[in-house]
């Protein structure tokens, strides 16, 4: 079978984002073929350089979420450098930025002033809390929004302050949105032949996530509200972490059949049909013991993969807590590409995750790494039209930055 085009091939992004949701957005939108060009400011560039970790000057922070895109680094603040990002947005499909609202609209770069000069433009917004609403203003991360959610309410031992996510489950969530507004705007412009604004917030993104919680609080009357478990979850018995001799296990035996196969495992016919256990009512009824029957068992075996071997002989849900190092290693992961190497040109060979999304006909791994600050500055402006003399002259000033790695 003829291998397709990438599915947004001729579709250009201009992504004017820093830290997390946006770029992550971008990278996505190049994955599936469209020209993103990263647009940044002189000198510091996108505020994820800063962040580590760090190899040679290098932020493999940013080269995650950069990857496959141009670089453009250009100072807004002159009216050349303006002027010329003016002449991109002309030129574009897709506008990505991540700033406080209105803190575009004062250089000129908000919705209604690009959208008047490409009425086209599709124009995603991210922020904490969105640009309508009594918070509007406030400025936040994804752990603003985690924590004002609810999301971290839930996690961690009864009484104790809840513990970080250690992923940035808001940035991440929110950019997949992105990626599927952008995507299912660009299928409406076909047609209406117009842009518009797409309006995302770290806050709503978080709270649309709860399956539970929230219809739970209002179908019993604001009565049931969801409370600090540890390691299990007591609305669903056996669903939790489990300790091993030599490290932790997660076990999925909530449902009716998987617990009867789990029960029959650790505490053969007595505990298959222990009238405690039966059903999951009386299995939430008897948490507590439930649990502890399935905690003996596990610090009885001789290590966590025999308890999982066991597991997985008699068909229950189970899984190892992974290290990094176990996950990069997994075969799994290896098999379905989830680790993708690129040549950087200071760095070497490097090594990433690979996006999740798969198609038959076309491959949307990336291999050319995110771009160096300002490394295609000259490209992008003479493709724009800007005279040879022009763009020596921004570049002489400044106005055109590139960092030292950059060859000229």
């Amino acid at each position: 079978m003829t291998a397709q085009d990438l599915p947004l091939k001729g579709i250009r992004v201009i992504d004017y984002s820093h830290f997390l949701a946006g770029p992550f957005m971008g990278r996505c939108l190049a994955a599936m073929g469209a020209e993103v060009i990263k647009v940044e400011r002189p000198k510091q560039g996108d505020a994820g350089r800063a962040h580590g970790y760090f190899k040679d000057g290098q932020s493999g922070y940013f080269l995650q979420q950069n990857m496959g895109k141009q670089g453009l680094c250009i100072d807004l603040r002159d009216k050349r450098g303006l002027d010329m990002m003016m002449k991109l947005v002309d030129t574009a499909d897709v506008f990505i930025e991540n700033y406080r609202p209105g803190a575009l609209d004062r250089l000129g770069l908000g919705y209604k002033a690009l959208s008047a000069r490409n009425p086209k433009l599709i124009y995603c917004s991210v922020s904490a809390y969105g640009h309508t609403g009594p918070y509007a203003d406030r400025p936040g991360f994804g752990l603003i929004a985690e924590a004002m959610s609810g999301a971290l309410a839930q996690l961690g031992n009864p009484g104790e302050s809840p513990p970080l996510l250690r992923m940035p489950l808001a940035d991440m969530y929110t950019g997949i949105h992105g990626v599927a507004a952008i995507n299912a705007a660009l299928v409406g412009r076909a047609s209406s032949g117009r842009g518009q604004h797409i309006d995302l917030a770290l806050y709503d993104c978080m709270v649309s996530m709860h399956d539970y919680a929230v219809q739970r609080y209002f179908l019993s009357g604001g009565t049931d509200l969801p409370k600090q478990t540890g390691s299990g979850q007591p609305d669903s018995t056996v669903y939790g972490v489990f300790p091993a001799k030599d490290g932790n296990l997660v076990i999925a035996a909530q449902v009716d059949d998987a617990w009867r196969r789990l029960a029959s495992l650790i505490g053969g016919d007595n505990l298959a049909s222990d009238q405690r256990f039966t059903t999951p009512a009386a299995r939430n009824a008897h948490y507590a013991e439930a649990m502890e029957i399935v905690r003996t068992w596990t610090l009885s075996q001789p290590s966590r993969d025999a308890c999982l071997a066991a597991l997985d002989e008699a068909g229950v849900p189970s899984a190892p807590v992974q290290t990094i190092e176990e996950v990069v290693k997994d075969p799994q992961i290896q098999a379905r590409g989830m680790l993708v190497e690129q040549e950087h040109p200071v760095l070497g060979k490097v090594t990433l995750p690979n996006l999740p999304f798969r198609f038959s006909d076309c491959d949307t791994t990336v291999r050319t790494p995110a771009p160096l600050l300002g490394q295609d500055n000259r490209r992008i402006a003479q493709s724009l039209g800007l005279s040879a003399d022009l763009v020596e002259a921004m570049v002489r000033d400044g106005v055109l930055y590139n960092e030292v790695a950059v060859q000229e």
